[in-house]
């Protein structure tokens, strides 16, 4: 009778040995499969049609109101494109955005001595400016401008003398202070009190840490207020700033009671001769509206400047850039 076959010395050792101790874990169960979505099914956003109908209803009241400006004789918009581009109307322009200009670039730089004086140590200079801040913002900027053109009233004549000497010069105040004068500096002194408390709020709302911090690495004052300061209180001065500017651009038009030649008395001028007060009106309206327009861009931009690095996600695309996502959108389909 045959033996039963023994198993090779070679098969033996490469059979995989059994590995000492407990049984192996068992194995974990399989993740259910995803339920399929059903052949001619997908998924909707959630319908509104509130939004639909207060959309539809905004846009024909919208219609409504153009269709009422164009149609209504009243207007008189051939008179209005005949005016528009007129010498005298252009001329009241120029001086308006002129006086905006003189009058934005010194009402800062004198907030800004007068925030510096509030931000000090010295008592005498905060209360100083506290007082002035106080006064100009507590009176109508119409009362301020009336005052100063009649300060002749209180001053006839302004004099400098030496002490043991003679008189240097003296100069009629109705002979220095003529009426567009006397409107930068009533306007300059009422954009002073409020751009201090723009610049003081903006300042203050740096991080106190972050002063310590540039101190604690030797940095002198002018470098910190140029790179760490005034970087970041940009973003709080800029857009009460921007509104100022804006501001002041119609508060120019409070000047006409002085006889100041800006747009909306030459426009009144216009009017008065040709008694066409409502197209003449429409007339300053339309360059007010475009002149606040272009600022507002300028405003969005700059605001844009100094908030890069403001947040984690970056910058959110300008409307031209979603305009024109919006067209490669379009012409893809």
């Amino acid at each position: 009778m045959a033996s039963p076959a023994v198993p090779s010395a070679r098969a033996r050792s490469t059979a995989p040995p059994t590995p000492p101790g407990p049984a192996s874990a068992p194995a974990a169960p399989a993740a259910p499969a995803p339920e399929a979505v059903p052949a001619g099914l997908a998924i909707v956003p959630r319908r509104r049609p509130g939004r639909y109908v207060s959309g539809g209803l905004a846009l024909l009241a919208t219609a409504l109101l153009v269709r009422s400006l164009a149609g209504n004789p009243a207007f008189e918009w051939p008179v209005v494109g005949a005016y528009l581009t007129s010498a005298s109307i252009l001329r009241g322009l120029l001086l308006t955005l002129w006086l905006t200009g003189a009058v934005t670039a010194l009402g800062f730089a004198l907030g800004t001595v007068l925030a510096v004086a509030r931000l000090s140590g010295n008592p005498v200079l905060q209360s100083l400016s506290w007082g002035f801040v106080w006064i100009f913002r507590a009176t109508p900027l119409l009362v301020q401008l009336l005052f100063w053109f009649n300060i002749g009233a209180l001053y006839p004549e302004l004099s400098l003398r030496l002490p043991f000497g003679g008189e240097l010069f003296a100069v009629r105040t109705v002979d220095l202070l003529g009426p567009a004068l006397t409107a930068v500096i009533g306007l300059t002194l009422h954009e002073a009190a409020f751009a201090a408390e723009v610049v003081r709020s903006g300042v203050q709302s740096v991080d106190q840490g972050q002063l310590e911090a540039a101190a604690s690495l030797g940095l002198g004052r002018g470098r910190v207020l140029r790179r760490i300061v005034l970087p970041q209180a940009m973003r709080a001065i800029l857009p009460p700033a921007g509104n100022m500017l804006i501001g002041t651009l119609k508060g120019t038009s409070v000047i006409s009671v002085l006889a100041v030649h800006d747009l909306l008395f030459s426009a009144q001028l216009v009017y008065n001769q040709t008694y066409q007060v409502i197209p003449l009106l429409l007339v300053a309206t339309l360059w007010y509206v475009a002149v606040t327009s272009v600022l507002s861009v300028g405003q969005y931009y700059l605001e844009r400047h100094f908030a890069r690095g403001a947040t984690r996600a970056g910058l959110p695309p300008t409307p031209w850039q979603r305009a024109r996502a919006a067209v490669r959108r379009a012409v893809g389909r």
